[in-house]
């Protein structure tokens, strides 16, 4: 039976993932991971980062490179790099997105390993408004513990 207290279904056409947003997903990937590795080890080498994220290191040195060019790290061959003001802020900011949709996901007592893919597609692609109203909801869900639990049942 169809619930038609919704209102009516509207199809929408989603745009296919273009090559600049997927460039863009990408720049954050790698800002992200090169902001935890400074975090953890002090110190992020293009053969950490390409570890990290299972790359070869040469793909990881052309993306070094062109992050240098946009102002956004600092890169020496052969010794290590460091996030300008502007990366670091970027990486922040992705880093902060990717643990609220990680801690939202969470709250609904999602799988892990569920949580972990959904957010990895999530991250790069959802708007301002809509993670400023997840953030929203997030904070009255962990205010108002009878409502969340109202949810996971």
């Amino acid at each position: 039976m169809f619930d038609r207290s919704c209102g009516p279904l509207i199809l929408v056409s989603v745009p296919a993932k273009t090559n600049a947003s997927r460039s863009s997903a990408a720049v954050e990937d790698y800002l992200e991971r090169i902001l935890e590795l400074i975090n953890t080890k002090g110190y992020a080498r293009v053969v950490d980062i390409a570890t990290s994220l299972k790359i070869s290191q040469a793909s990881v040195s052309n993306m070094v490179q062109r992050l240098d060019g946009e102002g956004l790290l600092k890169y020496e061959k052969y010794r290590g790099l460091v996030l300008t003001t502007a990366g670091e802020t970027l990486a922040r900011n992705i880093i902060r997105r990717h643990q609220l949709l990680t801690d939202f996901l969470t709250l609904l007592g999602l799988d892990p390993q569920v949580i972990h893919h959904d957010v990895e597609g999530m991250e790069h692609h959802i708007s301002a408004p809509t993670l400023r109203a997840i953030e929203s909801l997030t904070a009255q869900l962990k205010r108002r513990p009878a409502l969340l639990a109202g949810l996971n049942k």
